[in-house]
């Protein structure tokens, strides 16, 4: 592996940005770029089209950054996304608890433990750096069975990597998960990406969601187990909307979409993405359209026989799933 490789107009390379090793990927044709931290989560932190960015962040500059870690970009959510209800989860039939006096849990406003171990993990190492004439990629890993602080809390031996591949001016997001232990693996994983549209005010933005299928959610933003209908128009601006929803009834190749006055971003979930929690915040200039495997607290609930729709990775298995982010009007 060489820690720069181009080919045409599409080049990947490492580079230091404030002190801080990331990962470039580009498509000079496309004027397309895409900033990737290993070290801090394998976060992607920036990507941009012909100059405008895509993705929001709180600040200005990677060093701020450094100085305040926070959720930006496209951060990965594991090893459960979202939230728990208690400090335990159960798989195959049995209850684990989490221990806090190994390692500080991040907890959401009601104490709930969230977001998993890995949003700022800096173990991923790259492993493939590549371009040709038609893409750029690069691939990290991260060997979780590796740390006893993280088995302590999630006792699945398991190995991630992740696969940016930037190709015809289209971001795919892929994730392959291997798991070493004797039992399955529960899966409980997503991405919380934050978009955004640079040539208008998030009041004008008009969203669509391919949706079936809405979770109602407990005042402490659990999920109880019904389901409803879907609701929302199928097309709508976000003036005086918030959204904070979790939602099923994804059908892969059917495409989330956020526009402004000639900006458009549009998403697509592999098949194994069934699950999307769409946050829309009326404090922050963002839309998350979030894959996800399943549903907050998807451990718990079907344990409890509320969600049937919870996966798992065999004995020895392989999981692997993408989604795609399409710029446009750039």
């Amino acid at each position: 592996m060489t820690p720069q490789s181009q080919a045409s107009n599409c080049s990947a390379q490492k580079i230091i940005v404030d002190s801080l090793e990331v990962v470039r990927l580009s498509d000079a044709a496309r004027r397309t770029e895409l900033f990737i931290a290993p070290s801090i989560g394998n976060m992607t932190y920036d990507m941009k089209v012909n100059g405008q960015p895509l993705l929001w962040s709180p600040y200005e500059t990677v060093a701020q950054w450094l100085e305040k870690p926070a959720q930006l970009g496209i951060p990965f959510l594991g090893p459960w996304a979202n939230r728990l209800d208690q400090d335990a989860f159960f798989a195959n039939g049995k209850k684990y608890h989490l221990n806090p006096d190994v390692i500080s849990l991040r907890r959401d406003p009601n104490g709930q433990p969230i977001h998993g171990l890995l949003l700022f993990a800096k173990d991923w190492q790259v492993v493939k750096l590549q371009a040709d004439s038609n893409a750029a990629e690069v691939t990290s890993r991260l060997e979780f069975w590796k740390h006893p602080d993280w088995m302590a809390q999630f006792p699945f031996a398991h190995t991630l990597e992740m696969t940016h591949r930037l190709a015809a001016g289209v971001l795919e997001v892929r994730l392959s998960i291997t798991n070493h232990s004797t039992d399955p693996m529960p899966l409980s994983v997503g991405f919380h990406p934050w978009y955004k549209i640079a040539d208008c005010p998030r009041d004008e933005w008009r969203v669509h969601l391919p949706v079936g299928t809405r979770y109602p959610l407990s005042d402490k933003l659990i999920p109880t187990g019904a389901t409803e209908p879907n609701t929302l128009p199928d097309s709508f601006t976000l003036a005086g909307r918030q959204v904070d929803d979790v939602f099923g009834g994804v059908k892969a190749g059917d495409e989330f979409t956020m526009q402004g006055k000639s900006q458009k971003i549009s998403v697509r979930f592999g098949p194994k993405y069934p699950i999307a929690v769409v946050f829309a915040p009326t404090t922050r200039p963002c839309v998350c359209f979030e894959p996800m495997s399943g549903v907050t607290n998807a451990f718990n609930l079907a344990q409890a026989g509320l969600y049937p729709g919870l996966q798992t990775v065999a004995p020895g298995g392989n999981w692997t799933e993408s989604f795609w982010v399409t710029p446009s009007g750039y």
